[in-house]
């Protein structure tokens, strides 16, 4: 790649520059990366304790319904009879360029929407345990959407960085190098060329 680039003093410059920029781009790549692992740690951290307290919810979640099955028959029509939860919102931080979700749940307060004709204890417990349930969720769903965006940009990140340190800015102090040599080597030419044409003006002018 060096040897491609004709050696002058307006390329080395340029050459310098881009190699300047080159490096400067791999530090914020670097510093990018960093921060973003660092993010993602945290959200990984919160995934392990929400993931214990959903698996303890959902636990309790299906015994209360096999319960509630058991004592009333099938409550799938009584299912039916809860409305549909549009609360959840969905808006977005930035985190270095990367858009991590942010959820936000209108709670509407826990009511019995279903008849009580066929209802009971049980059903209601089993009501309130699945009205748990999908508050987890909710927070499970958007840290785990968080660390998958984050793991996504953080590869990208380590790929792009890994190309400017490894491949561009190595080929850049090659050109660099190239060039200072070869416009050093022209400087010694020329003064050696200075210097014959001075030693042969001087014997011309003493044999005068």
């Amino acid at each position: 790649m060096a040897n491609q680039v004709f050696p002058t003093k307006g390329n080395l410059i340029a050459s310098k520059k881009s190699l300047d920029l080159a490096s400067m781009g791999y530090d914020l790549m670097d510093r990018k990366r960093n921060i973003l692992i660092r993010e993602m740690m945290e959200q990984v951290d919160n995934v392990k304790k929400i993931r214990d307290d959903i698996e303890k919810v959902y636990g309790e979640a299906y015994y209360a319904l096999s319960e509630a099955n058991m004592s009333l028959g099938l409550i799938s029509d009584i299912v039916d009879e809860v409305p549909i939860d549009n609360g959840i919102h969905v808006t977005y931080r930035s985190v270095m360029g990367v858009e991590l979700p942010k959820i936000t749940y209108d709670e509407p307060s826990l009511e019995l929407t279903y008849g009580l004709d066929r209802a009971n204890s049980k059903l209601d417990y089993c009501y309130r345990c699945f009205t748990k349930v999908k508050q987890l969720t909710i927070i499970l769903v958007q840290v785990e959407n968080s660390v998958y965006r984050l793991a996504n940009a953080i590869m990208k990140t380590q790929k792009r960085a890994n190309a400017l340190k490894n491949i561009v800015i190595p080929n850049m102090e090659s050109t660099v190098k190239f060039i200072t040599e070869s416009l050093e080597e022209k400087e010694r030419e020329e003064f050696s060329r200075q210097k014959v044409i001075k030693s042969m003006m001087d014997r011309k002018k003493a044999g005068s």
